[in-house]
């Protein structure tokens, strides 16, 4: 058996800071996720995990390593546009993994790009099923003024490296949309059992449907709460996740195999399946602590501290190099790479992270940056659905002493000395694209940045 660590990266859609019993949720949310708080018992639990602001700006950086700003990806696209996305000059961890030997398959939604050339199986991943996009096009069918010989039809797709195109599937329905999850672990299984059989390390991109509206839970799991079907739904998202694990553990491969359990962003704001971010306040879609902060967990026996939580900032970039380090493969040395390798801070090897902020983008516009505690906010919006506001002078937030965000500044200590942090991370950021140009969004496939690409 090879010595390279197998990678399952199970991402979670939509998942406020405060659902899991682990972070906050529980009672409060009325179930307790027993085998997630198991996994983070033995594991590296962190709660200052930083996504971005929407599902494809942080599916993108954390394929690419690279905020999405850069890549042309810093926005979830609306209805069914086509021949968007990554460029062909990205490379995804698909790409770096595959040409290092192991075997990469994608499950659930990819969501950032599609067309020709733009699919996961065309970013070095060996097989994918999911839809393009996302999870509200099952409401479509039941809108009473769609009319699917007129407009558009979201079907899920599948493709296998080296397809000249993908393969439409069934229309996602809500009927589809339910049970979606048990097709995704059942290939996922197939796939992880073959990978050992061929004696390949596996790296399997878990994109889990939940907590994503519509948010509905499988037959076997309605009214098992008894607090409704938000509830049923947590206790779904429990069960998938402690059943790959325990595959893994089947397999023997527990010592073999990095496990990460992340959010995307933070969480769903449509009131029907409204989520919950916990100790802070925001929704996906905007710039409140509670949409830059989400449950992120990770376990590698031997190599991954046990037991441990930090409140230090980890970004989802970090993600692409520290995976890649891990797995022995090269880092791509012919771009900005935003992420950081943050290997000796989950091995316990030093307490500090090894990144001490980042800036954050709604879209395409700078929201603000944060500073280990601190947070500068150029912009003020918290929750999906409130009118964003361009500051005329930035609120300097202490989240030691102001978690919700309520004082634009701290009255009794002003804290203008973190401004020179601040002008750091931004200055890094503004030299960087004076050397490489960011890619615009809907660029062509054949884009290249710089002074003679595109």
């Amino acid at each position: 058996m090879t010595t390279r660590p197998n990678i399952l990266f199970f991402h979670v859609d939509n998942l406020g800071f405060g659902e899991l019993s682990c972070y906050s949720g529980g009672p409060l949310r009325g179930v307790w996720t027993k085998r997630i708080d198991e996994f983070a018992a033995r594991g590296f639990r962190m709660t200052n995990y930083a996504p971005e602001a929407q599902c494809t700006p942080t599916r993108s950086a954390l394929m690419t390593g690279r905020y999405s700003i850069r890549s042309g990806t810093h926005s979830v696209p609306l209805g069914a546009p086509g021949g968007w996305g990554l460029v062909a000059w990205e490379r995804t961890l698909g790409d770096v993994l595959s040409e290092a030997g192991y075997a990469c398959a994608v499950y659930g939604k990819w969501h950032i790009g599609e067309g020709a050339g733009r699919w996961p199986t065309d970013k070095g991943f060996r097989e994918w099923y999911g839809p393009a996009r996302t999870y509200d096009e099952a409401l479509w069918p039941s809108d009473p003024w769609y009319d699917p010989e007129r407009d558009p039809v979201s079907r899920m797709r599948e493709g296998t490296h080296g397809d000249a195109d993908v393969t439409e599937g069934v229309q996602l329905t809500l009927d589809v949309r339910r049970d979606v999850d048990r097709e995704y672990l059942e290939r996922a299984e197939r796939f992880m059992r073959a990978s050992v059989d061929e004696d390949k390390p596996f790296f399997v991109y878990f994109n889990h449907s939940l907590m994503h509206m519509p948010v509905l839970a499988r037959e076997e799991f309605q009214g098992t709460s008894g607090n409704g079907e938000w509830s049923d739904a947590l206790l779904e998202l429990d069960a998938d996740f402690g059943r790959i694990v325990d595959l893994i553990h089947e397999l023997g491969l527990s010592d073999d195999t990095i496990i990460v359990f992340a959010g995307d962003n933070g969480p769903e704001e449509v009131l029907t399946w409204r989520g919950t971010p916990g100790f802070f306040e925001g929704s996906y879609f905007a710039g409140g602590e509670g949409n830059l902060r989400t449950p992120c967990i990770v376990q590698w026996p031997g190599h991954v501290a046990e037991g441990v939580v930090s409140n230090e900032i980890m970004h989802v970039t970090d993600w692409f190099t520290t995976l890649i380090s891990a797995a022995g493969a090269e880092l791509p040395d012919d771009r900005v790479i935003d992420g950081v390798d943050q290997s000796n801070w989950l091995a316990g090897h030093q307490e500090a992270s090894a990144r001490d902020g980042f800036p954050y983008w709604m879209g395409e516009k700078l929201y603000g940056v944060k500073w280990r505690n601190f947070k500068l906010a150029l912009v003020a919006q918290r929750y999906a659905n409130d009118p964003p506001a361009e500051l005329s002078s930035p609120h300097l937030i202490n989240l030691i002493t102001d978690p919700q965000e309520r004082e634009p500044i701290d009255a009794q200590y002003l804290h203008s000395w973190t401004i020179t942090h601040f002008n750091r991370i931004l200055g890094e950021f503004r030299a960087s694209v004076q050397r490489e140009p960011l890619i615009p969004a809907g660029a062509p496939i054949d884009h290249i940045p710089g002074p003679t690409g595109g």
